[in-house]
């Protein structure tokens, strides 16, 4: 059927809802033409090209076609043209070039914008058909351009479209119009609109292409010129734009072309000739050829950025703006470049930018080059274009170049500056940090040279070198102890000739620096505690406290010295925390006390004191400070008790009054000139000043009080501090500045923006500052990783935010921040704090706004009116710029402390915020500050009002937003209704829907009012602010939904509201105001609201996909960022609406986008797609897409989202086939790291071995596989960690055949895909990453081979399945554990391979004990170095650490202990650890004291002997080390614990502190001892902790669980006298443990409780005699508090718990069989408890348990049945009887039993009438326990004989009952039966009492012949009566037997039915039982078969001749069996 054009109702295009009609039928209308064929497409080209005309440029009714319209328009158009004919193609663009040629019809501007972005997208598409109208395009374009009246978006529409025709049609523009559109373009990047600027550029970067040879120098200089000649007035946007023009430029020099060259020639002349100079010398490093060189050399080019960026009248915005073109040509140059040129790009940097003069004259010169310089090497170069391998030439270059030439030591060699050195150490910091690992070219480059620098003369230089080393250590661990020792070396030799007058001259600046070294390696100590013995701590403590004692012996300027290097070290100590600390902590209060004493009168008199002894007392203070600030930071809350606080709260007070007391001393000059601007700033940074000292002191005092916290402050403290920061940050007495320079700025009218200040302190502002929140949808992730608000790149945002920074920080600010900032390997970047005169107003903000929330109202307002006063003080009349930076501060300030009260104390702040009296003059401070120009203080103020309303009560406001409502109304300046927009936005989220819900119809018209605003600030704040109330109120929004999407739609069709839209002024001011992201995000939010309701009405959820789709096609890609996020709602809430196929694939081209926040949004996308289904997305992008995934990861591998997609979508595929995710994992191995390349030499020389060498799966050509591929380490790392998953998910699977290639081959599957068939590939792998020089590698390579070891350690080999499949790869996992035991081998690789070790032993591949190799050695050798104390030496490795010694010797002792559990089960196990037990036993019990010491305190460890951790290192070692005992601890317990219970003599000798080879050991344990062994109470505690945690813990994990169940064994031997003697029997020992038994029998599981009561017997048993001896009361009882009465009513407990708890589970649960096993051991445990208390009471503890056990037998309110399964335990007591001759004991026992057999017959008569499964099982079990009853009791105890006819009755009525019963009777009836047999005379009655009974029941079942199904569930039942009757007939004397058979026969003669052609096994047994009767007895059979009825005997014998025929036709022979011959009866 033919396609129709869907119709178009031209009736409903006027009016509101005309254009979101017309787009809805657009969209649609473009959806059916994707879909239709071709030959459709010709039915209806005519009649949609004609509608899709009359939308863009038909008159009305049809609307506006605004930005959408036109959108799909001309796609619809595009698609026509290029899947259709072409037949229209030129009439169309005819006709829209009709519209826009007419010049001066300016009604019609739309049209035109919309007809122009149709051409363009036409031309773009099919422009090469209609090639001749390029010229008509160009010149009316040009026109237009040239038309200053024309709107800036048409003129900026109509270079675009230029650009897109030139893009396919360019050549066709004559020379004339080419001409002129490239003199307009250039002329138009100067153009007052930015807009057509970023056009103009656009079009230049198509007319000069790339690769074209004949570029003119002059123009690349002119055309770069222009472009910086604009940046001056560009935005962020506009920028961007002119860079990638200049980057495409410039990058195009690099174009090689035909040599000799000839005079220039004109600049766009296309012919062959050369036009450069012959002078420039070619690429060196680059690709060169003998006839062909680059148009510019690689200097020349960047030299041209360059020389505009140093020329002396560049400003500051484009000089930075400059760095945009950096990044942009770098960009554009990519990735080979960079890396072939980095020596040229690092040299222009050092030499042309940051060694210019001009970059050195002033600090915030140095700084912001530094910055500048610092993020194209660092953010741009470094993370972005260099590979592994590059990094490492990199830092070899950079060492080459710079870092080896400090010192100069040859003569007329100049040392390189100290800026470039600071630059160049950052750099290698953030290169090493890239790496993870220093590989040995690195480390050769590097440890040497850092090491010198520290004693470089230049601060900066000092600090940088000291953090570069800091990371080089961190990730070379191996070499931080000789690196520490040579800088303690160092500055002791340097302390100890510093007095001498002989020093060299810079010895003090030398010094310092190996300080500042010593501190940042200490702080690496934390994070890498087993690489450094401990000792180094205490003596660098020492030291410190020496230099302390020795500074007053000088003079001040070598004590200075000294002082700063003591509190440096003890500062970097504080790192170390309370484990170190804590001891030191008396000595060190005493050290701050003295350093900060009261001040004196000398103090606060004039006294004439020079400045250098004010700076020495300032700084003195500021050290001790620093080192009371790490104490409080590291220590907190642990060691800074109240007393403590106290303290120190004194002394930070007597700092401040001594700053306070300098102040009033300092010169006025000397202030003066502090902090002035950047024109009085000296080009040489002068040493500090008393000033800059006094503000240093501050800043520390002002932090140390606000780590310290307000707890230990009086009120007169908190007053004064908070005067003495409100007089810092807010008053013009604050100012650090020039006033007379602040006062001609003033009066000049010069002062413009704080933020556009250059001078490093911009009028005392702080950096602290409060931004917008970001959105409702952004994530705690985003936020952390400081997303942009505009989506933006973080390069181009970091240059950006630089043109509004001014003040730069840097690291040298604060280097105390080198010992006590936290690392991390992803963004352990190195904080930059402000210079001192703005760090201490950011510390004085942050005092102030934590101590403001905690004052009361009055003190609250007076604070608030002081800030007010002020900000209007007529001193700064003259100084705008403080006012600014006043009121900065000040609402800055306001605001956090609102924060603060908002989020701690909420309720108690209600009170003194929220008061009227504060809250008023809160609200009329921040509503100036609302309406303010500066956007800061917006912010600030927004946020402020937002809290303060969330605190205030509701009358609060109501006024607050009539106030906001006025303002709006009546202020119509853009800032003012933009602060207001703010607010309503934040009041609105802080408030709470709820609270707000009444002011929200307000709250949204107002917003939606200001959204219509054409001023961009308006409507962007607003629409923002919209965002906020959207998401702030949730479902509440819901009524407001469809006038917010048909707002948006409207916004989206404005012409104002387009980027490029409005006015000159508002479309130039938009680039930093996307307002459709904010569309996109209130979209979102819309969708959030709506949630699943978004089906319901199709006409909401329609606009809403259409308008995301829209959006999600914009060319910005900040609007595709968010409207991805739109489309993740969307697939929460209808998935089926979304076109999943197309969202793969446009996902996918993100994936590929350089625009990182893009390709940010595109991976979480995908990674919600594949968590929903993996599968859909694996069909969508096949295995294609996880290895762009994996590339995206290699060439970013800190990309994490990356990670989480691919391992979610391993997760849910790699089942279906892992050898598919094995085979992209192996691609990746396959390939070798830079590091690995860098250090093959040195990783060739380990041994080769006989096992090594036996490998013959080539596993040793794995790594060169590929050749010269590489691959990063951390993507090798994630492919191990794949690898591990693979096989953890897989074998959690229950998959059988991916590890059983017989079973697999029997199923009939493919081998090829299982993951058995891989088992050699992954050894391969662990192999290759076992021989890598990457740590991380080497470990995860040994979580592979340990996976595959246990994965397939029971897998049966291909061909023998009696052999297992990993027997012939113990060659290849030897190969690849060897390489752990290397000389490079870390701590973490020795302990694993130790595990792996253990893991392959035991296994069981290999159990022959001589053929495990050197695996087995492995583990020996480890066992006999851990033998000895001190340190380890484990395979070639060196000696270890203390911490890594005893780290290595618990993970030897625990993988042998796996080894001792394990042998429970691989008894082979025993011979492997039987030679090694007894040393094994002494270090077990060594390392469980060393962890019980490590649990408790320190001293436990110095009164404790043996082997284990060595004491020096007790106190720092216990943080670390606490992790390993915790880990391993439980299994080693279990090792002990089953050797105690195999009465192991060593583990006692263990216990008491012996060796086994001691001389005072024996081998006996002593029974009678009174005191427990030495370690007793150690392991004690240990085990009663875990119990005790266990219980008390609600939901215990799983390992919690073991661990009791561990603890619990262990008990079980502890208990006994030779190893806790009486201990245990102490009244509070013994009160405690019956405590937590009675709480475990409550709360632990069935499975715990067996141990539990196993453990009490086995104390009650072997402690029986102490418990009773000295509390028998008399013969024959016990005291109830005797602790056997404890025991006793323990198991009772636990028994009666059992019964009582099995109501709460379910028959079927897989927990009754371990509550029946529970049910045996308890009954066990009492049995043999009872039997501790002796024979006099033995029938009273039977008569209690059977008690109990009644119980059980009388329940039926449960289906659960504990009584059947456990009638052996119901034997169990009632064995044992008492003699015949223990008359009373007997009279006991009979009346017990007597007394239990009455209660099973009541039971059972009780059940009479019922039904039901809990009948039937009461019934069972009570006759199944009177049966047990009459067979277990003795003959001579006696039952009267009622007792046994009823019982006997019962039976026999039970017989008729259900199958079920009867069956149960049955077996009774035969059991009593069989057991009269032997002679029991009252078992005999039984039988007698039966036989009528079992008769019946024969008779009753043979009634039922004719219901063959009813009969056959009897069949059981009859063969149990007639095994009866066999036994019953065997036992009868031979003259008696004929008489029972005459009772028998005819009984089982009933049964026989000989007519069935087919026997029922009823009558086969029957059969057969007279056939056994026959045999036995035949001449009484046939007397009695004489004597039948004749019909039962002819059934008989008929019945029986069938079985014999049927015999003796079956059977070759039957001759040899007796045979009965029929004619005989």
């Amino acid at each position: 059927m033919a396609m129709e054009a869907k119709e178009l109702d031209e009736s409903r295009l006027a009016g509101d809802e005309g254009q979101i009609y017309l787009m809805q039928w657009l969209a649609v209308a473009e959806k059916d033409l994707k879909k239709c064929s071709s030959e459709d497409l010709k039915t209806v080209h005519n009649t949609y090209e004609a509608l899709l005309l009359k939308a863009v440029t038909a008159p009305e009714p049809f609307p506006s076609p605004g930005r959408p319209i036109r959108n799909i328009a001309s796609r619809c158009l595009v698609t026509i043209y290029s899947r259709g004919e072409t037949r229209g193609l030129f009439d169309t663009i005819q006709t829209l070039l009709r519209v826009v040629s007419d010049l001066k019809a300016h009604d019609v501007d739309v049209k035109k914008v919309a007809a122009f972005y149709c051409i363009g997208e036409l031309m773009a598409a099919v422009g090469s058909q209609v090639m001749s109208l390029t010229t008509e395009i160009a010149n009316i374009s040009i026109k237009h351009l040239r038309t200053s009246s024309s709107s800036v978006l048409l003129r900026t529409n109509a270079l675009i479209a230029l650009r897109k025709s030139a893009t396919t049609a360019g050549r066709a523009i004559t020379d004339a119009s080419m001409r002129d559109v490239i003199k307009y373009s250039k002329s138009a990047l100067t153009d007052k609109s930015l807009p057509v600027q970023r056009a103009a550029a656009d079009l230049l970067v198509v007319l000069y292409p790339a690769g074209d040879g004949n570029r003119s120098v002059s123009d690349v200089e002119s055309i770069v010129s222009l472009c910086v000649k604009s940046l001056e007035g560009a935005n962020q946007e506009t920028r961007q734009s002119l860079a990638r023009l200049v980057g495409h430029l410039l990058a195009s020099t690099q174009t090689l072309r035909a040599l000799p060259p000839p005079e220039p020639a004109s600049k766009k002349n296309k012919k062959d000739q050369s036009e450069e100079d012959a002078d420039i010398a070619p690429i060196p490093s680059a690709v060169t050829m003998e006839s062909a060189k680059s148009i510019l050399s690689p200097a020349e080019m960047f030299a041209q950025l360059s020389t505009h960026f140093t020329k002396a009248n560049s400003s500051r915005k484009t000089r930075i703006g400059i760095f945009d073109f950096y990044a942009a040509l770098i960009t554009t140059l990519g990735n080979s470049f960079v890396e072939a040129n980095y020596p040229v790009i690092l040299r222009h940097f050092m030499s042309e930018i940051v060694s210019h003069p001009r970059s050195s004259s002033s600090r915030y010169e140095v700084l912001l080059i530094r910055k500048l310089v610092g993020i194209i090497l660092r953010d741009l170069i470094g993370v972005r274009f260099l590979s592994e391998q590059g990094q490492i030439s990199a830092i070899q270059e950079i060492s080459k170049s710079y870092l080896k030439k400090w010192p100069s030591l040859m003569p007329g060699q100049v040392s390189p500056e100290a800026n470039a050195l600071v630059i160049t150490l950052k750099e290698v910091a953030g290169l090493v940090q890239q790496l993870g690992n220093s590989p040995p070219p690195v480390q050769e480059a590097l440890a040497d040279p850092l090491v010198s620098l520290l004693a470089h003369s230049s601060h900066s230089t000092r600090v940088s070198a000291a953090w570069a080393l800091r990371v080089f250590c961190y990730c070379t661990p191996l070499r931080i102890p000789k690196i520490v020792l040579s800088i303690m070396e160092l500055l002791q030799r340097d302390m100890a000739i510093l007095s001498s007058p002989s020093a060299p001259p810079h010895l003090a600046e030398r010094s310092i620096g190996h300080a500042y070294g010593l501190a940042s390696l200490f702080a690496v100590i934390p994070e890498r505690p087993l690489y450094v013995s401990a000792d180094l701590n205490a003596k660098v403590l020492d030291t410190a406290i020496q230099l302390l004692k020795r500074a007053g012996e000088h003079d001040v300027e070598v004590a200075g010295i000294e002082v700063e290097v003591a509190w440096t070290c003890i500062a970097a100590l504080m790192s170390l925390g309370p484990n170190f600390v804590r001891a030191h902590l008396p000595q060190l209060l005493v050290l701050w006390r003295n350093a900060l004493p009261k001040p004196t009168s000398k103090d606060t008199s004039d006294n004439g004191r020079s400045n250098s002894e004010w700076m020495f007392l300032l700084h003195v203070r500021e050290c001790a400070l620093g080192a009371i600030l790490g104490f409080l930071r590291h220590n907190s809350p642990t060691l800074v008790t109240l007393d403590v606080a106290r303290r120190i709260a004194s002394l930070l007070g007597n700092a401040l009054s001594f700053a306070n007391a300098s102040v009033n001393q300092q010169l006025g000059q000397e202030r003066l000139n502090q902090g002035a601007p950047s024109s009085a700033q000296p080009s040489v940074t002068v040493g500090p000043t008393v000033s800059s000292r006094e503000a240093l002191l501050r800043r520390r005092v002002y932090q140390c009080f606000t780590a310290l916290g307000f707890s230990s402050l009086t009120d007169t403290m908190q007053s004064t501090l908070l005067q003495s920061t409100l007089q810092l940050f807010a008053t013009p007495e604050g100012y650090m500045g020039s006033s007379l320079q602040a006062a001609i700025a003033t009066s000049s009218g010069n002062f413009s923006s704080l933020w556009q200040t250059a001078d490093g302190y911009a009028y005392g502002v702080t950096t602290l500052t409060i931004r917008p929140e970001l959105d409702a949808n952004t994530t705690v992730d985003e936020l952390q990783g400081r997303r942009d608000r505009l989506n933006r790149d973080n390069i181009e945002a970091a240059i950006d935010d630089l043109i509004s920074t001014p003040i730069i920080g840097s690291c040298e600010h604060d280097p105390l921040l080198l010992s006590q900032t936290s690392f991390s390997t992803k963004d352990g970047e190195l904080p930059e704090p402000p210079p001192s005169a703005i760090s201490v107003v950011d510390a004085a903000i942050e005092l102030y706004s934590a101590l403001l929330p905690m004052q009361d109202a009055p003190t609250t307002s007076r604070s608030i009116s002081e800030l007010t006063g002020s900000i209007r003080s007529i001193k700064l009349d003259k100084n705008s710029g403080r006012r600014a930076a006043i009121l900065v501060n000040g609402t800055v300030a306001i605001s956090l402390a609102l924060r603060i009260a908002s989020t701690q104390q909420a309720r108690q702040n209600r009170d003194t915020l929220g008061n009227s009296q504060v809250s008023s003059v809160l609200s009329t401070y921040l509503r100036d500050a609302l309406v303010d120009g500066d956007p800061v203080v917006r912010f600030a103020a927004s946020e402020a009002i937002g809290r303060l309303a969330s605190l205030a009560d509701t009358n609060f406001l109501a006024s607050e937003i009539k106030n906001l409502v006025d303002v709006i109304v009546n202020n119509r300046d853009p800032s003012g209704r933009a602060g207001c927009a703010l607010a309503f936005g934040c009041i609105y989220a802080h408030v709470g829907g709820l609270a707000a819900g009444p002011l929200l119809k307000t709250t949204v018209n107002v917003l939606m009012s200001l959204g219509n605003d054409p001023h961009p600030v308006v409507h962007y704040w607003s629409l923002r602010a919209l965002a906020q109330v959207v998401n702030a109120g949730s479902l509440q929004y819901a009524p407001f939904v469809s006038s917010t999407l048909g707002m948006l739609f409207k916004i989206y069709t404005l012409e104002s509201h387009e980027p490029d839209g409005g006015t000159v002024a508002n479309a130039n001011i938009k680039g930093s105001l996307p307002i459709y992201q904010v569309v996109c995000q209130l979209i979102d939010a819309v969708i959030s609201v709506l949630g699943p309701d978004i089906q319901e009405s199709a006409r909401t959820r329609d606009l809403i996909l259409d308008l995301v789709h829209e959006f999600s096609l914009e060319p910005d890609e900040g609007i595709c960022v968010e409207a991805i996020k739109c489309i993740q709602h969307l697939l929460m809430f209808s998935r089926d609406q979304v076109d999943v196929s197309d969202l793969v694939a446009r996902l996918r081209t993100h994936l590929g986008s350089p625009r990182r926040p893009l390709k940010f949004a595109a991976i979480n996308a995908l990674y919600q797609l594949v968590q929903r289904d993996a599968l859909t997305v694996s069909k969508l992008g096949g295995d294609k897409l996880v290895e762009e995934l994996f590339g995206m990861l290699d060439r970013d591998p800190f990309i994490d989202g990356v990670r989480n997609v691919i391992s979610s979508w391993l997760e849910q595929t790699v089942i279906y086939n892992p050898s598919a995710w094995i085979d992209l994992c192996q691609r990746i191995m396959s390939r070798t790291t830079a590091s690995q390349q860098a250090s093959d030499g040195s990783a060739k020389n380990a041994q080769a071995d006989d096992e090594g060498e036996s490998l013959s799966i080539g596993i040793d050509g794995a790594s060169t596989t590929h050749g010269g591929l590489t691959s990063r380490w951390r993507t090798q790392l994630f492919a191990l960690q794949c690898l591990h998953d693979v096989c953890t998910v897989v074998s959690h699977s229950g998959r059988r055949e991916h590890f059983d290639i017989p079973f697999a081959r029997r199923q009939g599957l493919a081998q090829s895909s299982l993951l058995v068939s891989r088992v050699s590939d992954l050894i391969k792998m662990a192999f290759t990453a076992s021989a890598a020089y990457v740590t991380e590698i080497r470990i995860e390579g040994l979580v592979v081979l340990r996976d595959v070891i246990e994965v397939f350690s029971k897998s049966p080999d291909a061909d023998y399945e009696e052999s297992l499949l990993l027997e012939q790869y113990q060659a290849p996992i030897t190969a690849a554990l060897t390489p752990a035991f290397s000389s490079d081998s870390t701590p973490e690789i020795l302990s694993s391979a130790i595990q792996v070790c253990a893991v392959f032993v035991g296994s069981g591949i290999v159990k022959d004990v001589g053929k495990m190799g050197r695996i087995l050695k492995l583990l020996t050798s480890a066992l006999e170095q851990s033998k000895d104390t001190g340190m380890l030496s484990l395979g070639e490795s060196g000696e270890l650490s203390p911490n890594a010694s005893v780290m290595l010797r618990v993970s030897t002792l625990s993988a042998w202990a796996e080894l001792e559990v394990a042998s429970a089960q691989q008894t082979y196990l025993k011979d492997v650890v039987g030679p090694y037990r007894g040393t094994l036993v002494g270090l077990w019990v060594s390392s469980l004291r060393d962890y019980a010491s490590i649990k408790g305190d320190t001293e436990a460890f110095q009164d404790s002997g043996g082997q284990g951790m060595d004491t020096p290192y007790a106190g720092l070692g216990r943080e670390v080390l606490l992790p390993y005992y915790d880990e391993s601890w439980a299994v080693i317990l279990h090792a002990v614990a089953i050797t105690m219970a195999a009465g192991d003599p060593n583990v006692l000798l263990a216990m008491d502190g012996l060796d086994a080879q001691d001389s005072r050991s024996s081998s006996k344990p002593n029974l009678s001892r009174d005191e427990p062994t030495a370690l007793f109470f150690g392991i004690f505690g240990l085990v009663y902790e875990v119990l005790a945690t266990s219980s008390a813990d609600s939901s215990p994990s799983l390992k919690l669980r073991q661990n009791s169940i561990i603890a619990l064994q262990a008990l079980k031997s502890l208990v006994k006298p030779e190893y806790s003697g009486r201990a245990l029997l102490e009244p509070s020992i013994f009160d405690e443990l019956t405590s937590l038994c009675y709480r475990m029998a409550v709360t632990e599981p069935p499975t715990t409780l067996v141990h539990l009561v196993e453990a009490i017997a086995a104390f009650a048993s072997t402690q029986r005699t102490r418990m009773i001896s000295s509390q028998r009361a008399s013969v024959g009882s016990v005291l109830p508090d005797c602790p056997l009465t404890h025991c006793f009513r323990i198991c009772a407990f636990v028994l009666r718990n059992a019964i009582s708890r099995r109501n709460s589970w379910g028959a079927a649960s897989d927990l009754l069989i371990d509550h029946v096993q529970l049910v045996k051991s308890a009954f066990t445990a009492f049995l043999a408890v009872g039997e501790s208390f002796g024979p006099g009471l033995r029938e009273e503890t039977r008569a209690v348990a059977v008690s109990i056990y009644a119980e059980l037998l009388k329940e039926e309110k449960s289906e659960v049945d504990l009584a059947g399964p456990t009638l052996q335990s119901l034997k169990a007591l009632l064995d044992n009887p008492p003699k015949q001759t223990e008359v009373q004991t007997l009279t006991q026992y009979s009346r017990l039993v007597h007394g239990l057999l009455s209660a099973c017959l009541v039971h059972i008569d009780e059940m009479r009438g019922r039904e039901g499964p809990v009948v039937v099982m009461k019934v069972t079990n009570n006759i199944l326990a009177a049966v047990l009853i009459l067979t277990v009791v003795p003959p001579y105890t006696g039952f009267s004989e009622a007792a046994l006819e009823h019982c006997c009755f019962s039976i026999s009525q039970k017989l008729l009952d259900s199958p079920e019963v009867s069956l149960r009777a049955a077996q009774c009836a035969k059991t009593l039966v069989l057991s009269s047999a032997s002679g029991n005379p009252m078992l005999k009655h039984c039988t007698k009492l039966l036989l009528p009974g079992l008769i019946e029941y024969l008779s009753h079942v043979a009634s039922l012949a004719d219901e063959t199904s009813l009969q056959a569930s009897h069949a059981i039942g009859v063969s149990e009566i007639l095994k009866a009757f066999s036994a019953f007939f065997n036992s009868v004397q031979e003259d008696l037997r004929a008489r029972v058979l005459g009772v028998l026969l005819p009984s089982v003669a009933l049964l026989l039915d000989p007519s069935k052609s087919t026997p029922s096994p009823i009558h086969s047994n029957a059969v057969a039982q007279l056939l056994s009767f026959a045999t036995a007895a035949p001449g009484a059979f046939r007397e009695a078969t004489s004597k039948m009825e004749t019909s039962s005997r002819e059934t008989l014998e008929l019945s029986i001749r069938q079985v014999i025929d049927a015999k003796s036709s079956n059977a070759a022979a039957s001759a040899a069996k007796p045979q009965i011959s029929l004619k005989s009866f």
